[in-house]
């Protein structure tokens, strides 16, 4: 810190080292500020007459802490720590983008007070929307997620080392073109260059990312949450077919788009189809529908229906 800095300054400082490393003690306090442990403990005094409750223990072990107090004392975040807030408020509680929602109220205020540089990229990713988690969902680097973001909302080219699996990391050129929650998981919507071809990525297998000097326009026509789960439903080992004695709009109401695409055959019956590499887990799903319905394929499909009703009518005995 330069030796001009003002005694505000200081302790707005020394309160944001004792934040961070409770039981920080004088003398590092001093060696950080610049100054002798008896001007440091001075600062403190300021805090403590602000009302900011600085505790304080002795011995070889002590040193500075903040206290609970009658009043919340300045919040000092990193960017990393801003944007970890963020994250894990959306992966836990879907309203946080909601100003008269108690969570997304305080969550408004605190971004309302941070520097632009970490609150810009943390209100970028609040923007997003998100469902509950499910299981096994990995929260993405804050970071990577915050580029990733603004390189949507500013159109810029990226590239990114993406981890196919353990030990296989490609490096990639792709326009990205959004990020979506779904259930906890984050994806970026992109054309990659590389391939020449539309893209769904993880953004926990962002390795690494890189903003690059070229513009990236998305489509016209693009609809992240559907284009999402169009690819979600398609592309999978086993292929499905199911009949609905229901409306397309009725079907689509009851199940996720990621199931497949709900065709209407007529007004009152509608044909799904989709496809999925665990057929068990996706018979589940089907009873959600509250129609009848029949499954025409796959064989798989049809195996796991009748494993699933026979389990359930031993339950039932």
């Amino acid at each position: 810190m330069t030796h001009d800095a003002s005694p505000t300054a200081r302790a707005l400082l020394l309160l944001e080292l004792i934040q961070n490393s409770p039981g920080i003690t004088a003398e590092r306090l001093a060696g950080r500020l610049g100054v002798s442990e008896r001007a440091a403990r001075r600062y403190v005094g300021i805090l403590r007459e602000a009302g900011i409750p600085v505790e304080s223990e002795r011995g070889p072990y002590g040193g500075y802490r903040i206290g609970r107090g009658l009043r919340l004392p300045p919040l000092m975040f990193t960017q990393a720590e801003a944007l970890g807030l963020v994250m894990a408020v959306l992966d836990g509680h879907h309203d946080s983008a909601d100003p008269a929602d108690p969570v997304g109220g305080a969550l408004g205020k605190i971004l309302r007070v941070l520097p632009e540089a970490v609150a810009g990229p943390a209100a970028a990713v609040r923007s997003l929307s998100t469902r509950h988690p499910e299981p096994g969902a990995r929260t993405p680097s804050p970071e990577t997620t915050a580029v990733l973001v603004q390189a949507c909302a500013g159109r810029r080219r990226l590239r990114l080392g993406y981890r196919i699996r353990p030990g296989d990391e490609r490096i990639m050129e792709v326009d990205p073109w959004a990020v979506v929650v779904r259930r906890g998981r984050w994806y970026l919507l992109c054309w990659s260059h590389t391939r020449n071809a539309r893209r769904v990525l993880r953004v926990d297998k962002v390795a690494g990312v890189e903003t690059l000097d070229a513009p990236a326009t998305p489509p016209a026509d693009l609809h992240p949450a559907q284009m999402l789960e169009d690819h979600l439903s398609a592309g999978w080992r086993h292929e499905a077919e199911v009949v609905v004695d229901a409306p397309a709009e009725a079907v689509a109401e009851w199940i996720p788009r990621s199931l497949g695409r709900p065709e209407p055959i007529d007004a009152t019956t509608t044909r799904l189809v989709g496809s999925t590499d665990e057929p068990d887990w996706y018979v589940r799903q089907l009873t959600a529908i509250r129609a009848p319905f029949r499954i025409v394929g796959s064989r798989e499909l049809r195996e796991a229906a009748e494993a699933l009703g026979r389990r359930l009518l031993q339950a039932g005995s």
